[in-house]
């Protein structure tokens, strides 16, 4: 059994890692929902009384969002222009890995950590597009 992922497949499978880390955040969400308890009737309006570091997993969550769309194109864009190679899957995986870092330092509350791993997540997607076009 082969265990190698290649540069094309990494592309993909980053796409849908990146798509779990979207929702990662939301599990520190959930348990902040269940300390105060759930409201099904107004479930968006718990908002304000969800302590502090579930605040901040929300804003994680709703910011992955917003950058897993570039993330996916700038992915997607790498895989049909067939440019796959090592340089693209240093980006994902830096990419990855980022993002990971930047829920945690932003539930962990340290924005001057948090700041450079967003900034390293653009850079990635920064790269993957570049790939593309040169």
């Amino acid at each position: 059994m082969n265990f190698i992922i290649t540069p094309s497949q990494l592309l993909l499978y980053g796409i849908a890692i990146a798509a779990g880390l979207v929702y990662l955040p939301y599990i520190v969400v959930a348990y902040g929902r269940l300390r105060i308890g759930i409201d099904m009737n107004a479930p968006r309006a718990m908002f304000d009384r969800l302590p502090d570091y579930a605040k901040r997993a929300t804003w994680a969550h709703q910011n992955s969002f917003e950058v897993f769309a570039l993330f996916a194109a700038a992915a997607l864009t790498a895989y049909v222009t067939n440019v796959a190679s090592d340089r693209t899957s240093l980006y994902i995986i830096a990419f990855l890995v980022a993002r990971f870092l930047f829920n945690l330092f932003y539930i962990l509350d340290l924005p001057w950590l948090r700041s450079p791993m967003w900034a390293i997540g653009m850079v990635c997607i920064g790269g993957l597009f570049s790939a593309s076009l040169f």
